[in-house]
């Protein structure tokens, strides 16, 4: 785009200059002048001009049209940490394995690191059909430039349909420098991915707007589509053994595999006694909580029952609790098998971090509150007088 100054239609009236945002316009010998190096196009000069002597020249975008059919295959990203495969790969595997059954194609599975062969093997029992092995010291750890330069030159190779990426601190930095570098779209933290039946696209969907509505985006014109998707959304599949696939291994120059960075050192991140993300029981507080002295009752009845403590945005943002127990869409995301959320209204915000959970019990003294909507069990009265009780029972029935 471009913007051009009609000077036969400017008369001097200054409207422009205080218009715009960035002092790009001054008024020389009665006429406005546009600096090109300050302007940004943002447009706020034109409805300013009554006498519409300022233009913008939109030329659209060429646009490259690409061949859909070439391109077949749901891939997963795998991510791992030490040679170790991280679960997030898996589940997105059981979720590759049931899109690539409704498109009638294959499972791939890009295992990059540094003798890793001897887990390629697991990948192939919980869905793969190939995995796509890349060995080297360089790949051993995670680092953005030579992760970015094998992925974007395996997807020019194979050409996949659909990218399919954990939403960690890993994927995140690697999956939009891909798409970037492949001039596709990327939907991120998405909670339910699906096909549409009859154009056989991506459905992806996700929270928008604070959180308030779920939006399901597509990628009709670019590919692969790409998504990234949180931990602990999508469940895990049960390994088969007996599943068989291939291996096919890919090699690359040093140069291909150089990095500006150097890494100095893995610092791992420090848990409380329990792994919110991994704990089998979470007791959550809310606003309901009504201040930070209160979730003491929360923590009481957390460790009678050998589970974490988890809480809502609005209680972190009061400073009730620290970010680390904050479940939901900019929380952690957790699954567990019982889930007790104690004065949590039940904001999509929320629900979108532990709607998965196995059991989920809702205490609260608002009948209408969202939560219930979704809760196995629904408790109705005040969560200081019931989880007090909870905890004393629980304490006389596990002798604890």
């Amino acid at each position: 785009m471009s913007i051009k100054l009609i000077l036969d239609k400017c008369n001097g009236c200054t409207l422009c200059v205080r218009a715009c945002p960035f002092s790009a316009i001054a008024m020389v010998n009665k006429k406005a002048v546009i600096d090109q190096g300050i302007c940004n196009l943002c447009g706020a000069c034109l409805p300013a001009c009554k006498f519409k002597a300022i233009v913008i020249d939109k030329v659209p975008a060429q646009v490259v049209k690409i061949n859909l059919a070439d391109y077949k295959g749901v891939w997963v990203f795998v991510e791992q940490k030490k040679g170790k495969i991280q679960s997030v790969s898996f589940e997105l595997l059981g979720k590759a394995r049931e899109l690539a059954a409704k498109l009638d194609t294959y499972v791939g599975a890009v295992f990059l690191g540094n003798q890793i062969e001897i887990e390629a093997q697991e990948l192939i029992s919980c869905g793969a059909d190939t995995v796509y092995l890349a060995e080297a010291p360089q790949l051993a750890n995670f680092q953005d430039e030579p992760y970015t330069k094998v992925l974007v030159k395996l997807i020019d190779k194979y050409k996949p349909a659909i990218v399919l990426c954990g939403a960690t601190f890993i994927g995140r930095s690697l999956i939009s420098r891909v798409a970037v570098k492949i001039n596709t779209g990327l939907t991120a933290d998405c909670t339910a991915l699906d096909i549409e039946p009859q154009k056989k696209i991506l459905l992806q969907t996700r929270p928008a707007f604070g959180g308030n509505i779920m939006a399901t985006i597509v990628t009709p014109n670019h590919r692969p589509q790409m998504a990234t998707v949180r931990h602990k959304v999508m469940p895990q599949p049960l390994p088969d053994k007996q599943r068989k696939g291939k291996i096919i291994k890919e090699f690359f120059h040093n140069d291909e595999l150089h990095s500006r960075t150097k890494l100095l050192d893995i610092i791992e991140e420090v848990e409380g006694l329990v792994n919110l993300a991994e704990a089998d029981i979470i007791v959550s507080g809310g606003r309901g909580m009504s201040g930070q002295d209160n979730f003491k009752i929360i923590h009481e009845l957390a460790e009678v029952l050998g589970g974490g403590v988890g809480s809502s945005r609005a209680a972190v943002d009061s400073g009730w609790m620290p970010y680390s127990h904050q479940v939901g869409q900019t929380g952690r995301t957790v699954s567990p098998k019982i889930y007790i959320a104690c004065g949590i209204s039940g904001q999509i915000q929320h629900l979108v971090g532990m709607q998965s959970s196995k059991i989920i019990i809702a205490i609260n003294k608002d009948p209408d509150a969202p939560i219930f909507k979704i809760a196995t069990y629904g408790i109705i009265g005040d969560l200081f007088e019931i989880v007090p009780a909870l905890t004393k029972r629980f304490k006389e029935v596990l002798r604890r």
